[in-house]
């Protein structure tokens, strides 16, 4: 059956995924220098980036396992870009140029709808204005029988931990302190969720929650 996926979302060791003011020149804003220092150092995230060389080990293999078996992905508004309430133009086209690293069908959740974006490499962007169920309904049919990503930010991922949504959430913890920002968990109940597995490199701490299993 197919399942709903949060992958190598970071956080800071005080738990942030992000810090105050996010924005065009910060987007994960401040106080989170090297957050993402762990995956950009992979051979995985160099090779995809068109660079030699890179770290293997645990760290490489979580990234390289992030897209496996994925047909469709969520994401926020946020993520898509840093523009905040109606759109001025569509001139905006996403953070990652004309072909997009997803090569699926994209669900931006946002307010405020604007055409669908169809990218190069089989990435189109559709914006929908919908509860967080009719919004992965939309992405299982679209992935064909495939799991569907919940790719960011906090903010969307939370939505779908609260209604209990996501089947696996592989987080990463970063040792780094942030101080401020935009945490992931917080107040969330989640007890219906477990712990299983954790594995340490040498920059940082991989943990899979899983949903757990019914009785």
């Amino acid at each position: 059956m197919p399942k709903l996926r949060v992958h190598n979302f970071t956080l800071s060791l005080d738990g942030y995924a992000a810090g105050p003011r996010q924005r065009m020149d910060a987007p994960f804003g401040d106080g989170v220098e090297g957050l993402h220092d762990w995956m950009v150092a992979t051979r995985t995230f160099r090779a995809t980036h068109g660079l030699d060389g890179g770290e293997e080990g645990p760290d490489d293999e979580r990234v390289r396992r992030a897209e496996d078996g994925i047909g469709a992905t969520i994401m926020g508004r946020n993520m898509f870009g840093p523009q905040r309430g109606p759109w001025a133009d569509h001139s905006w086209r996403g953070w990652w140029g004309p072909n997009p690293p997803y090569h699926n069908d994209v669900f931006v959740m946002t307010h405020h709808v604007r055409p669908t974006l169809a990218m190069e490499g089989g990435t189109t962007f559709h914006f929908v204005d919908d509860t967080p169920g009719a919004v992965l309904e939309r992405a299982f049919d679209a992935a064909g029988g495939k799991d569907v990503l919940v790719a960011g930010g906090a903010a969307t991922i939370r939505q779908f931990l609260r209604e209990g949504l996501v089947d696996d959430l592989y987080l990463v913890i970063a040792p780094i302190l942030a101080g401020a920002g935009e945490r992931l968990l917080g107040d969330l109940d989640l007890g219906r969720y477990e712990v299983a597995d954790t594995t340490v490199s040498q920059t940082a701490t991989h943990v899979h929650i899983t949903r757990r299993a019914t009785r």
